[in-house]
């Protein structure tokens, strides 16, 4: 696979790396019609109902942080993945992954927060597994999670819809997942006490659906932020994402710690943001009606879809110029979700 030998944390981080790893080893080994569409959940028929599945594995380390645990992250972002096709989340499975050593406390603190966040977002834990790995063989706790949805007939949110001249809108201010999960593991202080935006979607995103019928295809921005989000539409539409620096919205202690690490905003995890591509006539209503719900009330058109340059992101900078915004090759934080 392109020169790599073993796999590498960054395999695991969002970027090219990982795209790589499931684009040229893991889809073409299970290839079907379904796997093929990589959507956050694999929407399918049944019986004329149109079923959303999804499926995604938390590593988060470490498990507990500003905002939330892992627990609140692993339900959350399941809730999203389905909430993202268009699905009406409803049940979740639950495969704990325990290390030997773990408190009691910690899972029983684990676990609540799961139910919390179930029932937050109105959907049930319904059947789960447990499995328990030698002491220094595992990082406390990891966490799988699967989750089924109805998608309501007639909706349709496709890539395959997004055409030149749509807008491209973001539901809040970006980054603080990642750099809570930074500061819970790097021991930082940050004075505004900045915690993470884990928060399911379902809400917002049905709210936005019912309101507003120039959405075309949503996506919620985690590994590798907004920047590898919007270079998958780019790649897979085949057309040019422009966006404008001024337009972002990013809170001030998120920026100061970025600059000082030297991590860009851009690429920072995000667990209750989603981007909306939306028709450019209906861009306005789509930002009204997000700031209307209390999770999207810093909604912002942060940019558009262009016909050139093909493929690419860029962004016009506050100083005049524009710069490209390329997909990183693994993750500027590992293990952040």
């Amino acid at each position: 696979m392109r020169g790599n030998q073993t796999i590498l944390l960054a395999h695991g981080g969002g970027g090219k790396l990982m795209h790589q790893l499931v684009e040229e080893l893991v889809v073409p080994a299970l290839e079907n019609p379904t796997l093929k569409e990589m959507t956050d959940s694999a929407v399918v028929t049944v019986n004329g109902v149109r079923l959303a599945f999804t499926t995604d594995s938390y590593v988060v380390r470490p498990p507990f942080f500003p905002g939330g645990d892992i627990g609140k992250l692993a339900v959350t972002g399941t809730v999203n993945d389905l909430a993202v096709v268009g699905a009406k989340p409803l049940f979740i499975s639950c495969g704990l992954i325990l290390e030997e050593g773990l408190s009691i406390a910690e899972l029983e603190q684990v676990v609540r927060s799961m139910q919390c966040a179930a029932e937050q977002a109105g959907v049930r834990v319904v059947t789960g597994d447990t499995k328990v790995v030698e002491r220094g063989k595992g990082d406390k706790i990891f966490i799988n999670t699967a989750g089924i949805g109805l998608v309501p007939e007639g909706r349709e949110l496709s890539i395959r819809r997004i055409e030149a001249g749509d807008a491209v809108i973001v539901s809040g201010t970006l980054g603080e997942h990642g750099i809570a999960v930074l500061s819970a593991r790097e021991g930082f202080q940050i004075e505004s006490c900045l915690e993470s935006d884990c928060a399911p979607l379902n809400g917002l995103i049905e709210f936005l659906l019912q309101r507003c019928d120039g959405v075309k295809f949503l996506r919620d921005p985690t590994r590798g932020g907004l920047a590898s989000t919007l270079n998958e539409i780019a790649i897979k539409t085949g057309l040019g994402i422009g966006i404008t620096e001024s337009q972002l919205p990013i809170k001030e202690e998120v920026k100061v710690v970025c600059e000082f690490l030297g991590f860009d905003p851009l690429y920072v995890a995000n667990e209750g943001k989603v981007v909306a591509v939306v028709a450019s006539e209906k861009a306005e209503e789509a930002v009204a009606v997000l700031r209307s719900h209390p999770l999207g009330k810093e909604a912002q058109i942060i940019g558009e879809v262009t016909e050139q340059p093909k493929g690419k992101v860029y962004m016009r900078t506050q100083v005049g110029g524009s710069r490209i915004v390329d997909m990183l090759t693994g993750d500027q934080l590992p293990r952040i979700c």
